[in-house]
């Protein structure tokens, strides 16, 4: 199978990128590391970057703007709680930004983030971090190659920098 010239599904793509909010603030960037890898056209990446990377090739780069709603959602009210600090694992080293599980009544685990560790006390928020941000992405496309039949099951890239289970 000959690898695709440009971005389409099913393709393995490695970028390098640069995130910064409206702020100007830096949030991630992959400079100075391993480019992403990601499978395009399953979720992998934010909705909105992804739709952006349709038919780019390799050595392109690009800004491309994302509009909350196609990031990582808006802000959903008043989703903050507040837990004792000892519902967390003794010793462990609580961060703003960490994400963890929890299950709900009904038995399903819901990512929430730590909003901020203040005492004895963590503020869990059950928005992402970047919920309600415009996302200003940076993209160099690096390389683009044809996923394997391993990958396209698993739903994600393999192999150096590509094989994370969340």
């Amino acid at each position: 199978m000959t690898d695709p010239q440009e971005i389409a599904k099913d393709a393995v793509v490695a970028i390098h990128y640069t995130l910064t909010l409206d702020s100007g603030d830096e949030v991630d960037s992959s400079k100075g590391g391993d480019p992403l890898l990601y499978l395009h056209g399953h979720g992998n990446i934010v909705p909105g970057l992804e739709a952006q990377l349709v038919t780019r090739r390799v050595g392109d780069r690009m800004m491309v703007s994302v509009p909350a709603a196609d990031g990582y959602g808006e802000r959903e009210g008043d989703a903050t709680q507040r837990v004792p600090r000892n519902a967390f694992p003794k010793g462990a080293d609580l961060q703003p930004g960490m994400q963890f599980g929890v299950q709900d009544e009904a038995g399903n685990v819901r990512p929430v983030w730590i909003a901020a560790v203040e005492g004895d006390e963590v503020e869990l928020d059950m928005n992402h971090p970047l919920a309600g941000e415009t996302l200003h992405f940076e993209v160099e496309v690096v390389s683009i190659r044809a996923a394997t039949k391993e990958e396209l099951h698993h739903g994600h890239p393999h192999g150096p920098g590509g094989h994370h289970h969340h």
